[in-house]
């Protein structure tokens, strides 16, 4: 249960994601909260944390098809998906975003750990965007070592290290920890948002009522000062 708490003005305010790479609700929603958080004068004082919560934990380490993914853990037949991600495309594209139907997918958990590596540079947020935008617009293998260390140096972070994590076990104990500690706030699905350990929004939301979130936990929109 998410606790309540009194919020000082003009005080950081921090904002716990947990998402999935392949989630294409979590791509959108995470659009969604950056807008709203960008029409804020303030918005400096909001920090977004990303927080990891694989979706499908027995996904095979071996790329497949997305079809063959979605069939996997939901059943249905190709047509189906098909549909359903014609659907979700012209969702993103009503919002300006890139969504390829041509995507790969595979298991997540390396990533997840790459993450918590770049949470501890003050970089998961950038580094998991520009990774999920890069695979939803399909110029992106996440499941690719190099292109992951490509992306951490885009942003700051140090492209070698990401590689020695990747063939390594480090971070995953916190990648568990961190589903389980989701779990235990409300969370069933992704995207699953905390706002200032206040107050908790599954799915993704529309922009107007991010917005509405942000000035219960943060206060109303400044007012511009007039010179």
């Amino acid at each position: 249960m998410v606790e309540q708490a009194a919020r000082s003005k003009g005080s950081r305010v921090i904002i716990e994601v947990w998402a999935d790479l392949g989630c294409p609700w979590c791509y959108v929603g995470k659009h969604r909260l950056q807008a709203a958080i960008s029409q804020r004068p303030d918005a400096h004082r909001f920090k977004i944390m990303m927080r990891s919560f694989e979706l499908d934990p027995e996904a095979p380490q071996e790329l497949e098809k997305n079809e063959e993914s979605f069939i996997r853990t939901h059943g249905g037949t190709a047509a189906h998906v098909l549909q359903a991600e014609r659907q979700m495309q012209a969702v993103a594209r009503k919002e300006g975003l890139e969504y390829s139907l041509d995507r790969l997918n595979a298991n997540t958990f390396n990533l997840h750990r790459v993450v918590q590596y770049a949470n501890d540079q003050g970089r998961g947020f950038e580094f998991f965007s520009d990774v999920q935008d890069g695979f939803f617009a399909g110029t992106l293998n996440p499941y690719n070592s190099d292109a992951l260390a490509g992306v951490a140096e885009s942003v700051g972070l140090d492209g070698q290290r990401v590689r020695e994590i990747l063939t390594s076990n480090e971070y995953a104990d916190r990648v568990r920890a961190d589903r389980r500690e989701g779990v235990e706030l409300g969370a069933t699905g992704v995207p699953f948002v905390v706002l200032d350990r206040r107050m908790a929004a599954p799915g993704a939301q529309k922009v107007a009522v991010y917005a509405q979130l942000l000035e219960q936990v943060a206060g109303p929109v400044p007012s511009e000062r007039v010179s």
